[in-house]
């Protein structure tokens, strides 16, 4: 893949590309270890004050890594499953059984792809209400073997087409919510990237939902918002500002339990160093929550959507 740049990054890559056109040359260490020093500057005082909208370019950034990209750093013996048993199979979402440190648990995620081609035979990672029941089916698996459950979140949303509709898109991913709120296995939900709508609450509910730093979680998308408000798809940034989705807010607003930093520059620079980051989170969660009984799980998840969001009373 050529190599993609945000207007922000640009700055940061052309001092790396010097750095490294440096290296194997005599005498430079000096400069070297200058401009190393300049660039790691730059770098955190761009990365410190970003906008929503830029952490927006940031979780949609087509290197970023997505669930078959951070498999490989995390799991092992991974084993792909297909199907709902009812329709067909939507490669929109992955679902398996793997090994992490020992112990075999399922993984379900979004798959967006990295190329043209694989995109649009992903459908660009919106699923379809079969992508949905196969992974309740995959749900109620690990439910039967008590494996616990892994979620990965990157979409824009549910595919809205008239397909999708027919074929019971809304009860799909209601059915999913019914069902994960009352799972007797712990689950935990990793927001990688996107975090749009239903289509991506439908695998959201967990015992344990986290972000990484430059994702954003909403129930709209910044440009779906400016066209309903403003009727300007364009004015997506000044609708990024007012929702307030990023992965700091959302910590803020307590609809997430913590955010997992990402390397310097963001996940797409390092995947390897993300994957590390998210499997320490998950070690701990899983520590925290495989104690617990069935009855205890079910009751705390509820009560943690239950304490999510405020509201007044008036007269």
């Amino acid at each position: 893949m050529a190599e993609f740049l945000l207007d922000f990054e640009k700055p940061i890559v052309e001092l790396d590309k010097r750095i490294e056109a440096l290296k194997g040359l005599e005498g430079v260490d000096s400069e070297i270890a200058k401009l190393q020093k300049q660039a790691e500057k730059l770098r955190r005082k761009v990365y410190s004050r970003l906008t929503r909208w830029q952490i927006v370019q940031l979780a949609r950034h087509p290197r970023r890594p997505y669930t078959l990209d951070l498999i490989p750093y995390l799991f092992t013996d991974f084993t792909e499953l297909h199907g709902d048993r009812g329709f067909a199979d939507d490669p929109a979402i992955v679902t398996g059984i793997a090994r992490f440190r020992g112990r075999s648990l399922v993984l379900v995620g979004h798959q967006k792809g990295h190329d043209t081609k694989e995109r649009i035979r992903r459908n660009f990672g919106m699923p379809h209400p079969e992508g949905y029941r196969k992974a309740l089916r995959i749900y109620k698996l690990a439910e039967k073997f008590g494996m616990p459950v892994i979620n990965f979140v990157d979409t824009p949303g549910a595919d809205p087409g008239i397909g999708a509709e027919e074929r019971g898109q809304s009860e799909a991913i209601a059915r999913n919510l019914q069902e994960i709120a009352v799972l007797r296995t712990p689950v935990i939900v990793i927001v990688t990237g996107e975090g749009g709508s239903g289509g991506a609450l439908a695998i959201g509910v967990g015992d344990r939902i986290y972000m990484l730093e430059y994702s954003f979680y909403s129930t709209i998308s910044p440009e779906g918002c400016a066209s309903i408000l403003w009727r300007d798809s364009s004015k997506a940034p000044q609708a990024a500002e007012a929702l307030k989705f990023t992965s700091r807010d959302n910590l803020d607003h307590g609809v997430i339990d913590a955010v997992i930093p990402e390397p310097s520059g963001g996940a797409h620079r390092d995947w390897q160093l993300a994957a590390k980051f998210i499997e320490e989170q998950i070690s701990q969660a899983l520590a925290e929550l495989e104690p617990l009984s069935h009855q205890e799980l079910i009751a705390k998840r509820i009560e943690k959507f239950r304490r999510i969001g405020k509201f007044k009373t008036t007269s």
